[in-house]
């Protein structure tokens, strides 16, 4: 029920009844003033109480609709406020900057998945089954995704002002943005067959299946330093200084396999 249209209703009943009593108070002067007259004055007061006892039914279903009508115009405000409530938690997490998964897995994105048919084989094909199984050890199918742990701005105001600096939580969030893209890189480059990859792209695949066999990697999406190139991640003081928050705030975790200094992304507690 429209309650902006009740009230106007409401009222004009209460002025028709209004109406109706200033009425009768003027047939009961009516008819002590003319006796002769007085049954039909009576007969008209009688037609006018039974118009007043319907104006006051009236009166009384309006008000029990209104009344019917206030919980839930309460329940309705009630939910509008936790909605408001929702999208405000939203408006302030979500960041500017969302995920933006590559298609490719690699800096070559034109050659990463096909063939190298401008340079020959160099022998390639001539590995055995048992020395391919050994070299490019099979991946579980239907391997998730790189995990994209945004942080809150409650995080970044829980860490201490010297170790925040500057940072604000988009260029932050933009970074956990790229470390996705990265993982992500590796993992298809992982997972891809051997026939459809080039030379150089296959000896990066050895190589990164390699790093993630070690146990401190198995299973984990990661990423190398060398991978870092930005635009919002850079090897420079913001970028390092964005680092060390992740690292405390348990989104990533650093480790050295060989040469490497290796980026593993971690699901927060």
């Amino acid at each position: 029920m429209d309650v902006k249209q009740a009230g106007p209703s409401l009222d004009s009943l209460i002025s028709s009844f209004n109406t109706r009593i200033a009425e009768l108070q003027e047939l009961v002067i009516a008819r002590n003033m003319y006796p002769a007259s007085s049954v039909p004055d009576l007969s008209a007061v009688d037609a006018t109480l039974k118009a007043m006892e319907l104006q006051v039914q009236h009166i009384k279903d309006r008000l029990r609709e209104e009344t019917h009508a206030i919980p839930k115009a309460k329940k309705l405000i009630e939910a509008s406020l936790r909605q408001q409530k929702k999208l405000q938690s939203i408006s302030v997490h979500v960041p500017y900057h969302l995920p933006e998964r590559l298609a490719v897995i690699n800096r070559e994105p034109s050659r990463c998945l096909l063939p190298d048919t401008s340079k020959p084989d160099f022998g390639l094909q001539s590995l055995n089954l048992e020395d391919e199984a050994a070299l490019l050890p099979k991946e579980k199918k239907g391997r998730a995704s790189a995990p994209l742990w945004y942080i809150t701005s409650d995080e970044l105001d829980s860490l201490s002002s010297y170790m925040r600096g500057r940072l604000t939580l988009d260029k932050v969030n933009a970074v956990i943005n790229e470390m996705s893209t990265y993982a992500e890189a590796n993992a298809q480059l992982i997972t891809a067959p051997r026939k459809k990859l080039s030379e150089n792209m296959l000896d990066r695949a050895l190589e990164l299946r390699e790093i993630g066999s070690t146990e401190a990697v198995k299973g984990k999406h990661f990423f190398l330093e060398t991978d870092i190139k930005g635009p919002s991640l850079k090897l420079d003081n913001t970028g390092k200084a964005i680092l060390t928050v992740l690292r405390h705030l348990g989104r990533i975790r650093e480790t050295r396999i060989g040469h490497h200094r290796v980026y593993i992304l971690l699901k927060p507690q």
